[in-house]
């Protein structure tokens, strides 16, 4: 990823096993903050060090960045030995809070927000508009400070990593790449202006044309875009004739084995169905709580419960009760992340959805492989040979469910009881899901950095 300013760039002497190889990692997200979103870069700079990388962070201020979640325990995750240096920033959050009387911010897109008052309205014009590509644009001109002030001290990398989203933290990797000629990688976990949300933030000609500039950019212009998932890369490869297919690169997200050193205990009392994490109605999982009252009904002498850990929306709730299924459903709000796994492995059944969006056949969530690493059977909804129903079948965890395929939900929830009956632990015993663990993944890009 001579002047002071080329003191970034990589030796040109082989760089010797005495001393570590430096990556400059630069993410927005790190703990405090929670959510799916900082566990990508907390995990890779958790086990560079093991494969002989010395990772600098460069992130927010934690009192000035704007999180969705918090999650204080993610910070034991951060190696003591790990510089992590923080920057100030501005951005239009806290305005936002104010004038909508809410305490969070929203997430990417207002994803989720079903009901959005005329306030919420026009700053989602205003986001699509005039903060390109994305509100967290103004953390950059610190970020890019605080690089020019590490040269001119004579500090040294070997390469840098910009994770996003944000996007806007590509343009950083971009004017980096410019000034010094770093080694650059760019860290892509979702897609940019093919992301399922992008509709709505109601962009104008002008900036959609902008954003779309910006995108091409990074992927012409980095030395390596690493991506999550298989369908991502022919998506972002048809961006541009200028990609070289070898330029991206599919590094998946994975589960950290340090999470589930703990064992599993499924209940013995219930057939547990666990979904944790973010859900909204784009998710469209009617079909599947219809099923699941009807195989209750049909199996009566097999407690069935549901339960959602985290944020679900009003209309999922009220999907919940349009099936019946109140009394048997638990909603526990977000937790921090290693409550989460316990909740995982003290589960019978794990239910994962895929958003019923433009694009979905490439969305691999994170969660997927701790659920995984979990050794539960998966209740997928989402299209059938998506990335997501790849994987599922490859580790044996089950097939994805079509939104509206009512009768495979039925049938794949009624073998699931008939196991049941037999042995309330229905764990998985395959070992293919391995091959995801975080600290293989961090081998792998080591290699593809060139480090090692």
């Amino acid at each position: 990823m001579r002047t002071f300013a080329a003191s970034l760039l990589p030796s040109p002497v082989p760089v010797s096993a005495a001393r570590p190889l430096r990556l400059l990692v630069i993410t927005y997200y790190w703990p405090p903050s929670g959510g799916a979103g900082v566990q990508r870069s907390l995990k890779f700079v958790k086990h560079l060090p093991q494969v002989g990388v010395e990772p600098t962070v460069l992130t927010v201020d934690a009192s000035q960045g704007a999180y969705p979640v918090l999650d204080h325990s993610l910070a034991a995750d951060v190696p003591p030995q790990v510089r992590v240096i923080r920057t100030d920033t501005f951005e239009p959050f806290d305005s936002y809070k104010k004038l909508t009387g809410r305490q969070q911010v929203p997430y990417g897109g207002f994803v989720g927000e079903s009901k959005t008052s005329l306030v919420q309205q026009l700053f989602k014009f205003v986001r699509g508009n005039l903060f390109i590509p994305d509100a967290r644009r103004g953390w950059n001109r610190y970020v890019l400070q605080t690089v020019a002030d590490l040269v001119a001290a004579g500090e040294q990398f070997d390469a840098v990593l910009t994770s996003s989203p944000p996007h806007s933290t590509q343009l950083i990797g971009l004017e980096l790449k410019r000034r010094y000629g770093l080694r650059w990688l760019a860290d892509m976990r979702d897609p940019w202006t093919d992301i399922y949300y992008y509709q709505e933030l109601n962009h104008l000609p002008p900036a959609r044309w902008l954003d779309a500039r910006y995108e091409r950019q990074v992927l012409e212009q980095a030395d390596a875009v690493l991506v999550t998932s298989p369908s991502t890369k022919r998506l972002f490869q048809g961006k541009s004739a200028r990609i070289a297919p070898e330029k991206i690169q599919v590094l998946p997200n994975g589960y950290d084995e340090d999470d589930f050193r703990q064992p599993s205990t499924p209940p013995l009392d219930a057939l547990l169905i666990t979904h944790t994490g973010t859900i909204s109605e784009t998710y469209h999982i009617e079909q599947l709580l219809a099923a699941c009252a009807e195989c209750a009904r049909r199996y009566p002498q097999v407690p069935l419960r549901l339960r959602f850990v985290g944020k679900v929306s009003d209309r999922v709730r009220q999907q919940v009760l349009a099936a019946g299924l109140e009394l048997q459903t638990e909603f526990i709000p977000f937790v921090p992340h290693d409550e989460s796994v316990e909740y995982l492995l003290r589960s019978t059944v794990l239910l994962m959805a895929i958003p019923d969006v433009a694009n979905n056949l490439g969305i691999l969530p994170g969660k997927v492989f701790e659920y995984l690493a979990a050794r539960k059977p998966i209740l997928c909804v989402g299209p059938s040979g998506s990335d997501a129903d790849t994987l599922l079948q490859q580790c044996g965890a089950g097939p994805a469910l079509p939104y509206s395929d009512y009768a495979a939900m039925l049938a794949r929830l009624e073998t699931l009881a008939a196991q049941w009956q037999h042995s309330p632990n229905l764990d998985l015993t395959g070992e293919a899901h391995t091959q995801y663990s975080r600290r293989a993944l961090t081998a792998r890009l080591a290699r593809i950095v060139g480090l090692r």
